[in-house]
C-alpha cells in the first residue's frame, strides 16, 4: 500500500492486497461491499465487459457496481456479451466483495476494479474492471 491509499473499514484484508495494483501509481479507495437493506457482506455478483451487480446472500437485495447501472442492459450486451455469474475455481457463488477506486491527482475516479473472496475458500480474484472517463465522479464511492 501506498501512502495515499485508503482503504474504508470492513475490507478485508487479502482482497485490501490484491486490489491494489503495485504497478499503477495513482491513489487507490477501496471499499467494503454492504448490503444497504440488511448490513449483509455475503453476494453472488453478475459481472460483464463494464458492469458489475451484487446480489446480497441475505436478503436478495441487488445493487449495482459504480456506475452499471447506466450500462446494463440487452442494449450493451449485444456488444459486450451478457454479463455472467462468477465463480470461484472451487465452485463457490458466494462472496465478500470490495471496489478498488483508483483516482487521479485532484481525486477524480480514473478506474473502478471489483474484487471477490470466495466465502467458501478465501480465494481472492478480480472478477471485473472498467475506465471512468467522465466528471464528476465523486457519487461512484458511495455507489458498490
Amino acid at each position: 500500500m501506498y501512502d495515499d491509499d485508503r482503504i474504508d473499514e470492513g475490507v478485508p484484508a487479502p482482497l485490501a492486497a490484491l486490489l491494489r495494483d503495485p504497478d499503477d501509481p495513482r491513489p487507490v479507495r477501496i471499499v467494503p461491499c454492504v448490503c444497504a437493506g440488511c448490513g449483509g457482506r455475503t453476494f453472488t455478483a453478475l459481472v460483464g465487459e463494464s458492469a458489475a451487480a451484487r446480489e446480497c446472500a441475505g436478503c436478495a437485495r441487488r445493487a449495482f457496481i459504480a456506475d452499471s447501472e447506466e450500462y446494463w442492459g440487452p442494449e450493451f450486451w449485444e456488444e459486450e456479451g451478457e454479463p455472467g455469474r462468477a465463480g470461484c475455481p472451487c465452485g463457490g457463488e458466494e462472496f465478500e466483495a470490495a471496489v478498488a477506486f483508483s483516482v487521479d491527482g485532484d481525486g477524480a475516479v480514473r478506474w473502478v476494479t471489483l474484487g471477490l473472496r470466495c466465502v467458501a475458500d478465501g480465494d481472492c480474484g478480480v472478477y471485473a474492471d472498467w475506465k471512468i472517463d467522465y466528471l464528476p465522479t465523486d457519487h461512484l464511492f458511495a455507489l458498490v
